[in-house]
């Protein structure tokens, strides 16, 4: 498996990103196409609506229950971390946290870690400058 650093994070599913989606857009680009040239207007109205509907659901769907548990158990992951290096609990500087600063912590190495949340508590760094800020990127093949 490639090394995962800022640069090559994002994950893509491929069925849902390169097959799915592309022909569900293919469609309703079709269907509003027909709503313009044809006199049936109103069933390709109609058709172009279910495509967005079922473009929407499947979006939706699929990222809302994975994302959910991910993000409990990166919360999970964090806290344990935490506890690990410091003996503190991490539920204690946690809600000082917001979740987008919660989860790019989740890329640093545990010699980082600290001094990482110690910096964004006193700076308050956004995720993206706590990921570039992460000297030896943590990868995590894992996630969703």
């Amino acid at each position: 498996m490639k090394k995962q650093s800022f640069k090559n994070h994002i994950r893509y599913y491929t069925p849902h990103h390169f097959v799915y989606y592309p022909i569900i857009i293919t469609f309703l680009a079709f269907s509003m196409y027909f709503i313009f040239t044809t006199q049936d207007k109103l069933i390709w109205t109609f058709i172009s609506a279910v495509f967005v509907v079922l473009f929407w659901l499947a979006f939706m769907i699929r990222q809302h229950y994975a994302l959910t548990l991910q993000n409990r158990i990166v919360r999970l992951e964090l806290r344990y971390r935490y506890f690990a290096l410091t003996w503190k609990r991490f539920e204690d500087i946690e809600d000082q946290l917001n979740d987008d600063q919660i989860f790019a912590l989740r890329f640093a190495p545990d010699e980082e870690l600290k001094g990482l949340i110690e910096k964004t508590l006193l700076k308050n760094l956004s995720g993206t400058e706590i990921k570039k800020a992460i000297i030896n990127w943590k990868g995590d093949y894992q996630r969703v």
